[in-house]
């Protein structure tokens, strides 16, 4: 699920980037907010079922 978030953030970071290159503030959110939910991903690891 959130290595999910994160790709969807990340696609929507590289989208905004060269589509509308006019939002700056809010693209480099999306990457920071992109970057953490993947550290998390890693850093939790799989839960145990």
């Amino acid at each position: 699920m959130l290595a999910t978030i994160a790709v969807i953030l990340l696609v929507l970071w590289l989208l905004g980037f060269f589509a509308f290159h006019a939002a700056g503030a809010l693209i480099h959110i999306l990457l920071v907010l992109a970057v953490i939910a993947v550290i998390l991903h890693f850093v939790r690891g799989r839960p145990a079922a």
